[in-house]
């Protein structure tokens, strides 16, 4: 196709509408001329382009913070393009070294393929299984071997390697950069080369091994990816990014009640970040909420709507509405319809042991601090005293705003 009028010509409504999608929320697009002559060019031809999103399975469970480059995918795969789901059992066994200060301890392939068969499971409740195309990076990355290695190795200096920010920084400091971490960022480019693609998604921590997918592609003589980074979703407390350490996380396989309240307790702040970057909604829809909130509107109206929407995601229409009877219930005091039924003996018990036993506090020292912060109730009542103990019988017991439980204590 003549490259003239692929740059000059008016854009279709169909190319403006997926520039919009690819747009929305991103971080950067780079470079956005190349992308916007690839989806000129797909239409023209009727030949899908190849959106590549790789995940190392590090961790058996993914949150919704993982579902920002996900939710991208689907928007784009609903477009008609080819999405393909990359799990990088082969570069696992390295570890990314991205944002690290040390060396990054590999996996066991026992490790590695448990975590990808979850992966895969849970990203299916974003992405349409029949639409998404499944690959391993040990497909091309084990025939390689040696020869090929040293030879990929060869496409890339040294110097332009210690330009990456993590690296250089290590260096600085005198912490260790093992060798075989250089590895890792050209692995991850030559996935590109492999499966041929149009654009690359990721974090913004990803952005030097999403370039280096450009470089490889270009050395091998493809055209090369353009890359698409994503912001990094900041978790419950609304500073840190949302991450299973900083206990600020919604896991994607949670209880619908427990997702529900948690979306609920963002700040109204964060709200917006989220609809941009979680919701499916359109950025009209959006826009015209956010005016009507600034209008007067109780926020929490459109945070409800939020948390049912992505509740309902995971779930189903119906849970998001339990739960938001659910949640409107325990606001005003009353116990949900389902708690689970506990057993204890050894009345007459303290209240600290009992909710240890129980499992609604991990340890006596925690019981006593949730007692001494008011957030623990006895049918309906709160417990001040430390040293009460209970008699036989059968209590409604609370803890915070989301536990509970009807103890039999014999």
């Amino acid at each position: 196709m003549n490259q003239e009028l692929v740059t000059n010509s008016p854009l279709s409504d169909r190319v403006q509408t997926a520039l919009a999608t690819t747009l929305r929320g991103c971080d950067e697009l780079i470079p956005q001329d190349e992308w916007t002559r690839k989806l000129v060019r797909s239409e023209a031809t009727g030949v899908p382009l190849r959106i590549k999103l790789g995940l190392d399975p590090t961790a058996p469970d993914i949150h919704i913070g993982h579902t920002v480059v996900l939710n991208k995918m689907r928007q784009l795969q609903d477009l008609g393009h080819t999405v393909i789901f990359l799990i990088g059992d082969f570069t696992s066994l390295i570890g990314d070294p991205s944002g690290r200060n040390s060396t990054r301890p590999p996996l066991t392939p026992e490790q590695i393929k448990v975590n990808a068969e979850t992966y895969y499971r849970q990203a299916s409740l974003v992405l349409d299984p029949a639409k998404t195309e499944i690959r391993y990076n040990s497909e091309w990355c084990d025939p390689l071997g040696a020869r090929g290695m040293i030879q990929l190795a060869s496409r890339y200096t040294v110097a332009r390697m210690m330009e990456r920010n993590d690296f250089h920084d290590r260096f600085k400091a005198g912490q260790s950069i093992s060798v075989h971490e250089f590895l890792y960022p050209l692995m991850q480019g030559y996935d590109s080369v492999a499966l041929k693609s149009d654009l690359e998604l990721g974090g913004t921590d990803q952005k030097f091994n999403l370039l280096m997918g450009r470089h490889l592609q270009q050395e091998y003589g493809q055209e090369p990816q353009c890359i698409l980074t994503m912001p990094l979703l900041e978790g419950l407390d609304g500073i840190e990014k949302m991450s299973k350490s900083k206990n600020n996380y919604i896991g994607i396989s949670e209880d619908a009640n427990s997702m529900f309240a948690k979306v609920l307790s963002i700040s109204d702040v964060l709200m917006w970040k989220w609809y941009t970057l979680l919701s499916f909604q359109s950025e009209a829809d959006i826009a015209a909420l956010k005016a009507e909130i600034e209008g007067g509107r109780n926020p929490k109206d459109a945070k409800v709507a939020l948390a049912k929407e992505i509740t309902a995601r995971f779930h189903s229409a119906a849970a998001a509405d339990a739960a938001e009877q659910d949640f409107i219930n325990r606001s005003k005091g009353g116990v949900p319809d389902e708690i689970a039924e506990v057993s204890v003996s050894g009345a007459p018990l303290g209240i600290g042991a009992l909710l240890k036993a129980a499992g609604l506090a991990p340890s006596g020292s925690e019981a006593s601090r949730l007692i001494d912060g008011g957030g623990v109730r006895v049918d309906s009542s709160v417990v001040s005293d430390k040293a009460l103990k209970l008699a036989a019988g059968t209590y409604v017991v609370q803890v915070g705003k989301r536990k509970f439980a009807r103890v039999t204590l014999a």
